[in-house]
């Protein structure tokens, strides 16, 4: 599909199909410290081009991608399930609640749907190296793909990044370069890399096609619900990359007239990650200290913070924190009460919809359609459940210790 770049600051537009990240004005633009970054760029599509996929039976989120996916089963993307958990429907007067379960995607994170792309866009260009930074996931999607696709990942991270997301890297064959920092240091590092040895840089919303690849579970969603979209749906935000993708993907099936409206998108974060939702709040695009629990979501200066706001408000939804308490207990209910099992950076989301329930049901009634997204395996941070959860004693192995032990 024919694309261009728009900048989301200035709003200048680039014909170019070569790879490209940033604007390069309001990229060099000198901001106030503490300040979210500017330039990122949306990838636009000849509208001609949208509205042409309005009759297609056979649709597919493939139609909507700027780049060719080749062989596609090698690194199988899409379809993860639906669930729709009645006991928690029941509990919270939610009739129409489903929860999608990007966790099942194949390195257990919704980041495998950026990484897919960045993948064809390097295939595209005659490239074999990727590098990025992450703080787990997106190192962890990348591998995946690259293994999957024989590319050279190059992976900065944090040494204090969570071990478990960190080993799943170096098993796929990546060079995992830990660093004495934060994801932020290890950021600008990776762009070094890519400057002076070449490759394609995946660095989440600073390739414009991260959002991109990620707009693909909205797509899904829109053909799996019968060609149709929820009224709301809830997402957990950290950098505002994901948030992005979702409203952008609901945005281009406005665009090529297959829905009529687009879903409110909730950006839900934790109290102590709080920059995009306290920036919605202000309009002062201030980073913050963040401290949260859920490592997947604590981001102090998110990389896609501007256009998450934008889209926000371009949404007509609204952000909502938790508390980290809130977003724990989240995850043991999800676990517990519907038997699905996420990371606590994904239990944020469905932390949000418990808080805001009483405002669904008063104000868009009890029949409101509601999908929560959500994002990450809870294996990905096993080290979370330390000191809260213990495995019993083993009992004697006689019929004896049986009786006892449930007597």
């Amino acid at each position: 599909m024919r694309f261009s770049y728009v900048c989301n600051d200035c709003g200048k537009q680039f014909e170019t199909h070569e790879v490209m990240y940033t604007c390069p004005s309001c990229a060099a633009e000198t901001t106030n410290p503490g300040e979210f970054r500017k330039g990122n760029l949306i990838v636009t599509y000849h509208k001609e081009d949208l509205q042409k996929l309005t009759g297609k039976n056979d649709l597919t989120f493939y139609d909507f991608f700027p780049y060719p996916v080749p062989d596609k089963d090698c690194f199988p993307i899409g379809e993860t399930p639906i669930a729709r958990p009645k006991r928690l429907s029941d509990r919270y007067g939610l009739p129409n609640l489903s929860i999608k379960l990007d966790s099942a995607l194949p390195s257990g994170s919704f980041k495998d749907r950026a990484s897919q792309l960045i993948a064809a866009q390097a295939i595209a260009h005659g490239e074999n190296k990727i590098a990025l930074a992450s703080t787990g996931n997106a190192g962890a999607a990348m591998s995946c793909a690259g293994a999957a696709y024989g590319l050279e990942i190059v992976l900065f991270v944090p040494e204090t990044a969570p071990v478990n997301k960190l080993m799943q890297s170096v098993l796929y064959g990546a060079t995992v370069v830990p660093v004495k920092g934060s994801y932020d240091d290890a950021f600008a590092l990776s762009i070094v890399y890519t400057d002076r040895f070449g490759g394609i840089n995946r660095n989440t919303a600073y390739n414009p096609m991260t959002v991109e690849g990620k707009k693909s579970v909205s797509i899904e969603l829109f053909l799996q619900l019968g060609r149709k979209v929820p009224d709301i749906v809830y997402v957990p935000v950290g950098d505002g990359c994901i948030y992005a993708g979702v409203c952008k993907g609901f945005m281009d099936l406005h665009a090529a007239g297959l829905i009529d409206r687009v879903p409110k998108v909730v950006c839900v974060q934790s109290t102590q990650s709080n920059a995009i939702s306290q920036a919605w709040q202000t309009r002062s695009y201030a980073t913050v200290e963040a401290t949260t629990r859920a490592d997947s979501i604590s981001v102090s200066s998110p990389a896609n913070g501007r256009m998450a706001v934008r889209y926000i408000d371009e949404t007509e939804a609204w952000s909502t924190e938790v508390t980290d308490a809130e977003i724990l207990d989240a995850q043991m209910e999800l676990t517990k009460d519907a038997g699905i099992f996420v990371e606590p950076a994904a239990a944020c989301a469905w932390a949000g919809l418990i808080k805001d329930r009483n405002k669904l049901q008063q104000e868009f009634g009890k029949d409101v359609s509601v999908c929560v997204l959500l994002t990450g395996t809870g294996f990905k941070d096993m080290a979370v459940f330390d000191g809260r959860v213990t495995l019993p004693d083993s009992i004697e192995n006689s019929a004896e210790a049986v009786v006892k032990r449930f007597s």
